[in-house]
């Protein structure tokens, strides 16, 4: 598994489904996740961030998402096999922000932020 498909492989185990933030198709439907595609090699960390996007009138249920997320990442992070080496998440400062949506009051966003580091000579 290369470094894309690992970061999709990660977001996409939550039981939602996850696009790179650049590859939206018009026709998505809530809820979903994006997430940002950077990669480096070692002994460099990079910092990504992803989106969870819910509709509702309610912050319960993508909060709960967030916390689902977080829980896999624990104290130590997550470590994924990927051609060549490893890919090691971890939680990033602040781990989660609420967002706004000013065009639709019912689009709740929870921005993470991720630490990645790519454990691999390239």
């Amino acid at each position: 598994m290369n470094k894309a498909e690992a970061l999709h492989s990660f977001y996409s185990s939550f039981e939602l489904t996850a696009y790179d933030e650049n590859t939206i198709p018009d026709n998505a439907v809530l809820p979903y996740i994006t997430y940002q595609v950077i990669t480096d090699s070692l002994g460099n960390t990079v910092y990504l961030t992803a989106s969870i996007w819910y509709r509702s009138t309610s912050w319960t249920a993508i909060q709960n998402k967030a916390d689902e997320i977080a829980g896999r990442l624990g104290y130590g992070g997550t470590i994924m096999p990927i051609d060549g080496g490893y890919l090691w998440l971890v939680k990033g400062t602040p781990f989660a922000q609420r967002m706004a949506e000013p065009s639709d009051e019912e689009v709740r966003r929870i921005v993470l932020s991720i630490e990645a580091e790519y454990l691999t000579k390239y």
